[in-house]
């Protein structure tokens, strides 16, 4: 499938959060690093969320949610600022990316026992 065909779907929502234009081409331009090592993904939906009731340190909240072929992912990040939150988001996802391609690859070079069985003769 051609990739500029294909429309890359991001859907980035607020809670307790007014979202900006500049913040939404933010996540925008972040997540397109995801569909540059993945192809296979639908949708990419971010949740970004303020809660002034937690601790600095974790006053914003970035989740991640990926609808792939296979099992979703997700992931969250609670940070101080929300555009540093939404970068280790994008950060986290493209790790739970390259790990599951480097397992489905391995997966697929394994040698099986059965496989070997028939290549090895019998010493006796």
């Amino acid at each position: 499938m051609n990739r500029n065909t294909k429309k890359q779907e991001v859907i980035v929502s607020g809670i307790h959060l007014e979202l900006t234009p500049s913040l939404k081409t933010f996540v925008q331009e972040k997540s397109e690093r995801l569909f540059r090592h993945q192809e296979r993904i639908i949708r990419v939906r971010v949740e970004l969320e303020c809660d002034p009731k937690q601790a600095v340190a974790q006053k914003f909240t970035a989740k991640g949610h990926i609808e792939i072929f296979g099992p979703d992912m997700n992931a969250s990040v609670s940070t101080d600022e929300c555009h540093k939150a939404i970068a280790m988001l994008i950060d986290k996802l493209d790790r739970m990316l390259e790990r599951r391609a480097h397992m489905i690859k391995s997966k697929r070079q394994r040698v099986r026992v059965a496989d070997l069985e028939g290549a090895v003769p019998e010493s006796m």
